[in-house]
């Protein structure tokens, strides 16, 4: 965003002085004091006023706490940040405010369909401001099931801030997270604050679950980042019950080892399900999360070990040995 659009499309020639009166302060590393700025610029002291005025409303300048009537300049890049932040909040603030007034009518008119709500939002500014209004708005619990790698640090610091304000968070990955470097690391980062992370073969849609109720069922990654933003205890009980069962059969993550190591069996076991049913190597690596490259090495340990003859076989017969075991 240019200094322009924060401006508002002020200029000098409409009275606007803010480029100006910005870049003086970046040169001379401060306002001490905005007759002294006049001053030296040449330019009326009631105008500088109004330009310092507009400079502190768009985030880039801010006043001195320890000396009144001293600007401090701020980066542009910060101040659209913050700038930016600030919106993002305001609209789902709004948007919130707008589905408390559809619950307290639906509830006037009775019956639970007329408090169910389910929009959509498309864009990463609109699913950035929701999830960070959201947040905020937790108080109790956060359930997540991430079906992808880059996730856990996209939504990272929202999961600390959350932890520190004592709100439980539990995650649930996919295996595969294990033997990503840079994932581990972020996941440790994670465990260490106090959230609690497991792991499974397999997470078929990323989704979050904001104090019982409010549920976000994120996109299937394709094209633009999007969600699905629901209101309905019905479907929010259900994702309550699937997070519940894969939690009771999901491995912890701990320590910072990268690897299988501890759910290697687990994993087995899905590859041996899959390769019973027909699914070629390529099918198989995709829907669990791994690269075909790293799906033959497991299948082929898998046929060494039952000293299977076919790919079928190995399914079969791994299938049933598990079935025995389990």
């Amino acid at each position: 965003m240019s200094m322009t659009a924060l401006f508002t499309g002020r200029s000098a020639s409409d009275g606007g002085h803010e480029t100006d009166v910005y870049h003086y302060a970046a040169r001379k590393g401060a306002i001490e004091a905005v007759d002294v700025a006049a001053a030296d610029l040449g330019i009326d002291v009631h105008l500088v006023s109004q330009a310092v005025q507009h400079l502190v409303e768009n985030r880039l300048l801010r006043a001195d706490a320890a000396t009144i009537g001293r600007y401090v300049p701020v980066d542009p890049d910060l101040a659209v940040a913050s700038l930016v932040s600030s919106v993002e909040r305001e609209i789902y603030r709004r948007r919130e405010l707008i589905d408390q007034i559809r619950e307290g009518v639906g509830f006037l008119g009775g019956g639970d369909a007329a408090r169910s709500t389910v929009d959509y939002l498309v864009g990463d500014l609109e699913v950035r401001g929701f999830l960070k209004t959201a947040g905020d708005a937790c108080r109790d619990e956060l359930l997540v099931l991430q079906a992808g790698i880059g996730e856990a640090g996209d939504l990272s610091q929202m999961y600390l801030v959350l932890v520190a304000r004592g709100v439980t968070v539990r995650v649930i990955c996919q295996h595969r997270s294990r033997a990503d470097v840079a994932t581990r690391l972020a996941m440790k980062r994670l465990t260490d604050a106090g959230v609690e992370v497991y792991t499974v073969s397999n997470v078929p849609r990323s989704a979050i679950v904001f104090d019982r109720s409010l549920v976000a069922l994120f996109g299937d990654g394709d094209g633009d980042v999007s969600l699905a933003r629901v209101r309905n205890q019905g479907i929010a009980r259900f994702f309550l019950d699937m997070f519940n069962h894969l939690w009771e059969s999901a491995t912890p993550l701990e320590g910072v080892e990268f690897g299988y190591g501890t759910v290697a069996d687990d994993l087995q076991q899905s590859i041996a399900a899959l390769m019973a049913k027909g699914y070629t190597d390529e099918v198989v690596a995709r829907k669990l999360g791994m690269s075909v490259r790293s799906c033959r090495r497991h299948i082929a340990t898998l046929m060494r070990d039952l000293d299977a003859t076919s790919r079928f076989q190995a399914g079969v017969e791994a299938a049933r040995k598990f079935l025995k075991t389990g």
